[in-house]
């Protein structure tokens, strides 16, 4: 069977220890060439039908790279300096190591991630030191200076996926992938939908992978993360053919965000789900939210606030913890020895 879906790697995982009770532990069975982190073929990868023979395997590598393999994204977010400003990098409760910008590059350097996404320019300040990452650029941001309830978000482009191409031509970087915000119920939707709409053809033209950022977010927008909202969002990036899309985890009074996070996961059909992180939390609390998001059929996750804002050392470990619960099919207690164990 072809997918673009990540394997059930939990269960395989339990099955094995059903049938091999001799492993007597999980990380055994973790780093045992059995499970590993589920290795899928590459040709169980589905191409869209916008991805030119000639660069069908230049995709196939990028997703299999991007996913490590396994179906599944993790992906490190390093595009708030621009998004947040300095408020996510500075002040209280956010370690001195987070004030350089260089803090991200040495965390991807360093830890288990399936992707950087930062802007071109930290790539281009950056990257002649950190040649072996994996990079996806996000091509729009803005600030936050500007309020909602003062004017509808619109997020310019700022560098578009020609540019990209030639970038990585003219220096051999890992780039794998390019991603873009759509702000739906803002007044500028239209133009957010058809410039995304014109970045993933020619991002699959490429050979490179798309994530689309979707927050319902503008004046006419009463409940951001309400689960029919996030549901729409997830069909929006599947109608753009988008291979991943971000989304808030849906929240509604009286309800469990698991299960009314099913209705985006069947909304997005073969377009894969993944959750923004938010700010961050207690690392257990927040293992635990990823964990129930990839139990109901989330396909990863965005991490930022909760990786980058602690100190290296701590940083590279909750990176390696989410890695392990995202990609290699570990629980919560055994990502969060990930954590633990210095």
């Amino acid at each position: 069977m072809k997918l673009r879906a990540s394997n059930n790697i939990y269960c395989i995982k339990k099955f094995i220890q059903l049938a091999f009770p001799s492993f007597s532990t999980t990380s055994q069975l973790i780093h045992s060439k059995i499970v590993g982190g589920y290795q899928m073929n590459k040709d169980e990868i589905i191409v869209p039908l916008d991805v030119p023979k000639n660069m069908r395997d230049k995709y196939k590598d990028n997703y299999f790279e991007i996913t490590r393999g396994s179906g599944r994204l993790m992906l490190f977010a390093g595009d708030q300096k621009i998004e947040h400003l300095n408020a996510d990098f500075y002040g209280e409760g956010i370690h001195p190591d987070d004030s350089n910008p260089e803090h991200f590059f040495r965390i991807a350097s360093k830890a288990k991630i399936g992707v950087f996404a930062t802007q071109l320019g930290l790539i281009s300040c950056y990257g002649m030191d950190y040649r072996d990452l994996p990079y996806l650029v996000k091509l729009n941001s803005k600030t936050n200076l500007v309020k909602t309830e003062q004017e509808d978000p619109y997020s310019e482009q700022l560098t578009d996926v020609g540019q990209i191409a030639e970038f990585q031509r003219n220096n051999g970087l890992k780039i794998l992938g390019v991603g873009y915000t759509i702000y739906l119920g803002s007044k500028f939707e239209s133009l957010m939908l058809r410039k995304s709409a014109q970045v993933i053809y020619e991002a699959h033209k490429n050979g490179l992978i798309t994530i689309l950022w979707i927050y319902p977010r503008g004046k006419v927008i009463k409940d951001e993360k309400d689960p029919h909202l996030i549901a729409g969002a997830t069909g929006v990036g599947a109608c753009l053919g988008a291979d991943f899309v971000k989304v808030n985890y849906p929240k509604q009074e009286g309800k469990d965000s698991k299960e009314i996070f099913k209705e985006a996961i069947m909304a997005a059909g073969r377009t894969k789900v993944i959750c923004a992180g938010g700010a961050a939390t207690d690392v257990k609390k927040f293992l635990k939210t990823l964990h129930d998001q990839i139990e109901v059929g989330a396909a990863g996750n965005a991490t930022g606030r909760n990786i980058h804002q602690k100190g290296f050392d701590e940083a590279v470990r909750v990176c390696n913890a989410v890695y392990a619960i995202t990609v290699e099919g570990a629980s919560v207690e055994e990502a969060y020895s990930c954590f633990a164990t210095k």
